[in-house]
């Protein structure tokens, strides 16, 4: 009983709701704010790079290497890059800070990669944040960075020790049990 006087009221405030006319519904501040919003954003900057991924190719372990990716501001407004986050701290980008790139210029952003201890293959990224129509953009750089022989030889050493440790210490437990 009680769910079907539930179900008249709601059906009958959607039928009483449905009458009105929705345009009436509409403030007329709030189409001029929705107009304002909408006219800067056709005046907001935007970030177009010429590349987003670059490839080192095969580097030597302790190798320094940089690259640029060089962008334009192809918007109508102008462009503030606020930050570039490296993923790594073996990753260190520089960026035009406090400039202001006018709508048609165009810059830089330089990634530099120190390659020490960081042998096989790395995939890197930099999250830049800007006020350009797309907040973020990430780029990115891979490399395969051939091990430096005589790093490695103590690499592998340390692992055999670790190995040798933890197998003894396996063994020191089955015995004591």
């Amino acid at each position: 009983m009680k769910r079907g006087v539930l179900m008249l009221a709601v059906l009958s405030m959607a039928f009483t709701a449905c009458k009105e006319n929705p345009s009436k519904k509409v403030k007329a501040e709030n189409v001029e704010i929705a107009a304002q919003k909408d006219e800067a954003a056709k005046s907001l900057p935007v970030m177009t790079f010429d590349k987003l991924e670059h490839d080192f190719g095969t580097i030597n372990e302790g190798d320094k290497v940089e690259t640029e990716f060089t962008f334009t501001n192809t918007g109508k407004g102008p462009l503030t890059i606020l930050s570039a986050k490296p993923s790594c701290g073996c990753t260190v980008p520089s960026w035009p800070e406090n400039k202001v790139i006018q709508p048609g210029e165009s810059d830089k952003i330089v990634v530099a990669f120190d390659s020490k201890n960081k042998p096989n293959q790395q995939q890197k990224t930099v999250t830049v944040t800007s006020n350009a129509e797309q907040r973020t953009q990430t780029l990115r750089f891979k490399a395969f960075v051939a091990p430096d022989p005589e790093l490695q030889k103590q690499r592998d050493e340390r692992a055999a020790q670790r190995k040798a440790q933890q197998e003894a210490a396996a063994q020191s437990n089955t015995n004591t049990n």
